[in-house]
């Protein structure tokens, strides 16, 4: 069997759990570990900083959360969500490795039709929210293979279902980490001159007395247009458990009766604007102008218009050679099983286990409903052939392993952006210019590009939808540094934008991105023996710290590209 077959089947679940995570620590021996670059953080951006920083040489201690690495792109099971030019241009070359190795890894391993396989840009979903719908496993694996030289060069060790628990802070350097093994209870010390946190929360921030924020800034503070009049610290966006179904017409799916369903079945949100109605519905929110949108919903059609079978769809079973599959499967992330009755962050945690048990149920009383109640278009109710596929997300409950978080805790940063700095109405008030002349603003210290209307969900202070247009954006170098502490540096959606700038700035590339370039920084640092603010601060230390992100495949700047 040959190497990539091997690591194809652990993916798939055929041997077991991925090779890095079967039931042991790799490359972790003793309770002290000591390395250059700890990362706390398993996720999109935990990933990309761990592949920069060992790809310069570092040594590198990567934690996880869960049993699977990769955060959005796999444990929470979202297909990427990007921007129009993806294809062309517009994110690192690391994460184009990804995507390109995500399609060779269908065309290696996946029966393809000679149509599909040949298709340059393929799809392997087809759905229409992303150019590049494909199953959690497989990016698993995909990135399993892009870590895998560093893994074994003793470069990395990874430390699944790890967590923080505790920080050693000598005035304003970290020295250690305590992170605690939730399978057995065993802590560990990390020791490193550097760490990124990448955690999904901003965990790391708490504990090393890093200055953050939570939930919306006020307008006073920011001088956004739609920021509230005061702080709103637990008014934070809506998170998301997915989950994947297939449909066998014919058939009889119908999962036990959810013991929340009675609750969701009648819970007609208060919300500001109105939501038109109760959520388990196909009526929701429109995100922009919030009037009411009917949506279809079929799972026998597949093609044609705006039908939610097609949103998310992460396998279309036309693609591959006929038997192999009864069925799409679709990956349900939408308005219905978005959860926002409290937050996570910053509440207790008896509280937050609350809201992440509830999310479950309200996800499950989704599919419930669309099992039993749900109207469909021939005048019938229920379509009971949809089928949970908990082989496909492996998570609790047939979930996904681990919930979409949107929002975290986000650092008090050298530089903040706000909404003045990226959203199209705002930059048109500010500069005077007309919506086909204006930019975002001009970063100096730019690391990276990120393009993404501001979309925020539905929030927990009982806000509906704000979606902004924004214009194709820069990272500043300045949102990753926090003021104060000296070794840290935000790689994930922790970094300092605002609960408004969040909207745009939390999405796979760009979380991608501020990772890559917090772990590329490290490495800068250590080779210069500079600190982070040194770099940014220093003019000829940012200049040759630019050069070097442009040689690893960094774009730093935009072409002239109209509004999002």
């Amino acid at each position: 069997m040959n190497r990539r077959s091997f690591i194809h089947r652990l993916a798939a679940g055929a041997l077991g759990a991925p090779w890095w995570l079967a039931g042991r620590t790799v490359g972790a021996t003793g309770r002290e570990l000591a390395a250059d670059l700890v990362i706390v953080g398993g996720g999109t951006g935990g990933c990309a900083a761990a592949l920069a920083a060992c790809r310069s040489g570092l040594r590198v201690i990567m934690t996880e959360a869960t049993d699977w690495i990769g955060g959005q792109l796999t444990s929470q099971a979202v297909p990427p969500d990007e921007h129009p030019w993806i294809e062309r241009f517009g994110c690192t070359r690391s994460y184009r490795r990804f995507r390109e190795g995500v399609r060779a890894y269908y065309r290696e391993h996946y029966p393809l039709t000679p149509d599909a396989r040949a298709r340059r840009e393929l799809n392997p979903g087809n759905g229409w929210v992303s150019r590049l719908c494909h199953e959690p496993r497989v990016a698993l694996a995909v990135l399993g293979e892009m870590l895998a030289p560093h893994l074994s060069a003793g470069r990395l060790t990874v430390l699944p279902e790890h967590v923080p628990v505790a920080a050693d802070v000598d005035r304003d350097r970290v020295r250690a980490v305590e992170v605690e093994d939730r399978r057995t209870g065993t802590r560990r010390t990390l020791a490193a001159p550097w760490f990124v946190d990448a955690t999904e929360l901003g965990d790391l921030l708490p504990l090393t007395g890093a200055e953050y924020v939570t939930g919306a800034e006020s307008r006073r503070e920011t001088g956004e247009p739609h920021a509230p009049a005061e702080p709103q610290p637990l008014n934070q966006q809506a998170f998301t458990w997915c989950f994947a179904v297939d449909y066998l017409e014919g058939e009889d799916h119908t999962i036990e009766r959810p013991a929340e369903y009675d609750f969701w079945r009648a819970y007609v949100p208060e919300l500001q604007p109105p939501w038109p109605g109760p959520l388990l519905s196909w009526r929701t929110t429109h995100p922009i102008t919030l009037q009411p949108r009917e949506h279809v919903f079929d799972p026998t059609l597949k093609t044609g218009g705006p039908n939610l079978w097609l949103y998310r769809r992460i396998l279309a079973a036309g693609q591959f050679a006929p038997g192999t599959y009864r069925s799409d499967i679709c990956l349900i992330n939408w308005p219905q099983n978005d959860y926002w009755l409290g937050p996570l962050v910053e509440a207790p945690p008896s509280e937050a286990e609350r809201h992440l048990a509830r999310a479950r149920q309200l996800s499950l009383s989704l599919l419930y409903w669309m099992q039993t109640e749900a109207p469909r278009p021939d005048g019938g109710t229920g379509w009971k052939g949809l089928r949970l596929r908990a082989d496909v997300t492996g998570g609790p409950d047939g979930l996904a392993r681990a919930p979409y978080i949107r929002e975290s805790r986000r650092l008090r940063a050298e530089f903040t952006i706000t909404e003045q700095h990226i959203a199209t109405e705002a930059r048109m008030a500010l500069t005077g210019k007309a919506r086909e002349e204006v930019t975002a603003e001009h970063f100096p210290d730019s690391v990276g590009v990120g393009a993404y209307r501001i979309d925020l969900h539905p929030t927990t202070g009982g806000n509906n939808y704000l979606d902004l247009s924004s214009l194709p954006f820069q990272i500043p170098l300045g949102a990753l540094i926090p003021r104060r502490i000296e070794n840290l540096l935000a790689g994930a959606k922790n970094l300092g934008a605002t609960h408004i700038t969040n909207g745009a700035y939390r999405l796979h590339p760009v979380e991608w991105n501020v990772g890559e370039a917090a772990g590329a920084l490290a490495a800068f640092c250590q080779a210069r023996r500079a600190m982070p603010r040194q770099v940014r601060n220093t003019p000829k230390l940012l200049a040759d710290f630019q050069q070097n992100l442009r040689r690893q495949g960094f774009e730093l700047e935009w072409p002239r590209l109209r509004p999002l």
